[in-house]
């Protein structure tokens, strides 16, 4: 049976947008939604458990702040009043940021990590920090799925996904180096978006292969996304991977009508036959009600061992940023990440090095694709949250595209039969993000009022 909302969790459904145009406005205070907040996690945070560490009166404190600098008639950031949730990897100032690890019980970080300065700059309302597997990795966490307690909600980025599908904050931030952004966003039916790689920087957050880890947002919507990445994004001389760009104007994009009607590739991904029935024939029928706006494509050849050069590079990586945790305590690592590093450790110097100029070589693979299409589009997980919790769910539809550092985004447009939602995933070119957004925003504005008609 299907509980009515409460009025605080009502309000934080409203989404990231609509929240931003009424405390802008004056109609909400920062307080009141930052209460309404803490209230939804008082209820939810027993069964969910999508928090790491959370203060209530250091929420309402920098909430009443920004009340009073409203009140004043001071300039408001982007994010005035938004309260978002971190995952528990990014440093925050005199806040625990303990990597999900018990090895790192107890750190407090002196500095904020780059993204965290920004969002204060804006406005944002730092809630907490949200909950993620150890050292980001495989081993499942304490947080559920909202929408059955039973199943996973997926990883690393497990709380962060959690707790915007829960209501608990309208927004939140994780990371991807697999599938840790996408894959939770389709298991909790949240929109979860992973820009181009090197589109926001990465100063500040744990380090497990710097050549693949990328920082990604949930929101309720595409537009949502759009809000706070555009925030995220920009230059830090001490990301390698970032470069001085003009701003990508996300929100501004994907807010706007095409041009034209989008048009899609469906691409089989490689490990098609591993995705569950059901995600295959709503994939497909999805195709099949585009008509003419849809075609199929192969991907090339080269993708077939695009998941085993994703790997080696982790192995080799991970093996040497993780090298310190294992150094002070070895014993104590779950053991898939000893195996990994294991793997990193034993890898000659040479494949390693020919796997970095598989991110080149398969990027230039798509180019075909990408200029008779707008986005592809292709299942975001293998089907549903898997029961239990032995596992955070197969990654095999997300890490090529982590490789490739294309941006990706996944929107909650499936539901299972068991009623937990699927989401449908969808590729761009790298740095199309904004087009990208805007082509999702549009597809899930076309199937809403197909239902509805």
């Amino acid at each position: 049976m299907v509980k009515r909302k409460a009025a605080p969790e009502a309000l934080i459904a409203l989404g990231a947008v609509a929240l931003r145009d009424r405390l802008a406005s004056g109609a909400l205070r920062a307080v009141d939604l930052a209460s309404a907040c803490l209230e939804v996690i008082a209820a939810r945070e027993p069964e969910v458990q999508a928090w790491a560490w959370l203060d209530s009166d250091h929420v309402l404190k920098q909430a009443e702040a920004l009340d009073l600098k409203r009140k004043q008639g001071r300039p408001i950031g982007p994010l005035h009043g938004l309260p978002v949730g971190l995952k528990d990897i990014i440093d925050t100032a005199k806040i625990p940021t303990e990597n999900g690890t018990a090895l790192d019980r107890g750190r407090v970080p002196r500095e904020d990590a780059f993204i965290v300065a920004r969002l204060k700059q804006a406005g944002a309302v730092i809630m907490g920090k949200t909950v993620t597997t150890e050292l980001a990795f495989l081993n499942s966490a304490k947080t559920t799925n909202p929408h059955n307690s039973e199943h996973t909600p997926g990883g690393s980025s497990s709380g962060s996904a959690a707790a915007v599908a829960a209501n608990m904050v309208p927004l939140s931030i994780g990371t991807q180096t697999g599938g840790s952004i996408i894959r939770p966003g389709s298991y909790c039916g949240v929109t979860a978006f992973k820009p181009t790689f090197g589109m926001v920087p990465r100063t500040g957050v744990l380090r497990s292969a710097p050549t693949l880890d990328t920082i990604g947002v949930y929101g309720h919507s595409v537009e949502d996304a759009a809000l706070l990445a555009d925030v995220l994004a920009g230059h830090d001389p001490l990301d390698p991977a970032t470069s001085p760009i003009p701003s990508p104007r996300l929100y501004e994009t994907a807010s706007a009508k095409p041009p034209l009607k989008p048009v899609f590739a469906f691409v089989r991904p490689f490990g098609w036959d591993q995705a569950e029935p059901e995600m295959q024939e709503a994939v497909v029928e999805l195709v099949e009600f585009l008509g003419e706006q849809c075609f199929e494509v192969a991907l090339p050849r080269a993708f077939e061992e695009a998941l085993q050069q994703h790997r080696t590079i982790y192995a080799a990586e991970m093996a040497k940023w993780y090298y310190p945790y294992e150094k002070r305590g070895g014993d104590n690592l779950p053991a898939s990440v000893k195996t990994l590093m294991s793997e990193g450790k034993s890898l000659p110097a040479r494949d390693y090095i020919a796997a970095l100029d598989w991110t080149a070589l398969l990027n230039g693979a798509l180019g075909e694709i990408f200029e008779r299409c707008d986005a592809m589009i292709m299942p975001a997980a293998t089907g549903p949250a898997p029961k239990g919790f032995e596992t955070t769910g197969n990654p095999i539809f997300n890490s090529v595209w982590t490789l490739c550092g294309t941006p990706a985004v996944s929107i909650p447009i499936f539901a299972a039969g068991n009623g937990l939602p699927m989401g449908l995933q969808l590729v761009g070119p790298r740095d199309g993000d904004g087009r990208l957004l805007r082509t999702a925003r549009w597809l899930v504005e076309h199937v809403k009022q197909a239902d509805a008609a």
